[in-house]
């Protein structure tokens, strides 16, 4: 284990831990039914942005994105009507203000979904006062080479379909794998590179042992959410990059002026693995690399 045990949340018992991570894994079932009945139909698809720009075919949204958004909505109105819920197709918050947010993310990897490559997932995360505290992640591709969930709740153990996970690396595998945006880096790092497309994705797989690493440029809480509270349920490293440099990733916060602030707009710089590699990684990229270890 990399990392020590998340401490305890003030005012929230296990059972209500449990009983959020059993929602958000029925959630997350849901969605990736909703995903598999569309494959092999003709999508509607649009694409964010105004038409003139140059990015306008690099995010697009499926017919299936708004409409899973919407049913997990509907469910979360029914059962924790106060909540908020931070959604990537829909501004709507419900429950502004709540300790809980509910972070969701349909399709992630709508990019793949639309094109039929099978690496895609429905995120769920649920945030208390900003921090991870339980993710449920439906991922079109496993450890296991089947769609399945994996899941967990802070202060407990890492989960893939009801079952809790494990896995022991081989040691004959010298050279691992790592998720990483851009596959030319600075330097030569001990791993291979991977950019699957889709950062929930990624996080499940660093949980799993698929990944040794990854790192997200400027995810969305939505991309992440979820996949955080696998990694530290695994016991592996999370280090983000603020105007200090390289801190242990601790939680959410609102970004922008005044009365604008919201933690929709937080994006930071996210290196998520075993800590030596997170560690060597966040050499290679930020302002105060100099102070990580230097090799893995």
């Amino acid at each position: 284990m990399d990392n020590v045990a998340p401490a305890p949340l003030e005012g929230v018992s296990g059972e209500t831990l449990r009983d959020i991570e059993a929602l958000a894994v029925e959630l997350a079932r849901l969605a990736g039914a909703e995903i598999l009945n569309s494959l092999g139909k003709l999508l509607a698809v649009r694409y964010k942005g105004a038409p003139e720009q140059e990015t306008r075919w690099r995010d697009p949204v499926s017919e299936v994105d708004s409409r899973v958004e919407q049913l997990i909505r509907s469910r979360l109105a029914e059962k924790f009507p106060g909540h908020d819920v931070l959604g990537e197709e829909s501004e709507e918050r419900p429950g502004r203000g709540h300790d809980f947010i509910w972070a969701i993310d349909p399709v992630d990897g709508t990019a793949n979904f639309i094109n039929g490559f099978p690496l895609f997932a429905a995120s769920i995360g649920v945030l208390h006062r900003g921090q991870p505290i339980v993710g449920a992640l439906w991922c079109a591709s496993t450890h296991a080479l089947r769609a399945g969930v994996y899941h967990a709740h802070r202060g407990g153990l890492l989960h893939f379909d009801d079952e809790p996970l494990k896995r022991e690396g081989n040691p004959a595998i010298r050279r691992r794998l790592g998720g990483e945006p851009n596959l030319s880096p600075a330097e030569s790092l001990p791993w291979e590179m991977r950019k699957t497309g889709s950062a929930a994705i990624e996080c499940a797989f660093v949980a799993a042992g698929l990944l040794r690493v990854a790192r997200f440029e400027t995810p969305n809480v939505w991309d992440v959410a979820g996949g955080l509270a696998l990694i530290q349920a695994a016991g592996f490293d999370i280090q983000t990059l603020g105007p200090s440099g390289w801190a242990p990733f601790e939680s959410f916060e609102p970004r922008g002026e005044g009365d604008k602030a919201d933690i929709r707009n937080w994006r930071q710089q996210l290196v998520i693995g075993e800590r030596e590699a997170v560690a060597l990684l966040a050499k290679v990229h930020g302002p105060n690399a100099a102070k990580g270890p230097a090799a893995a």
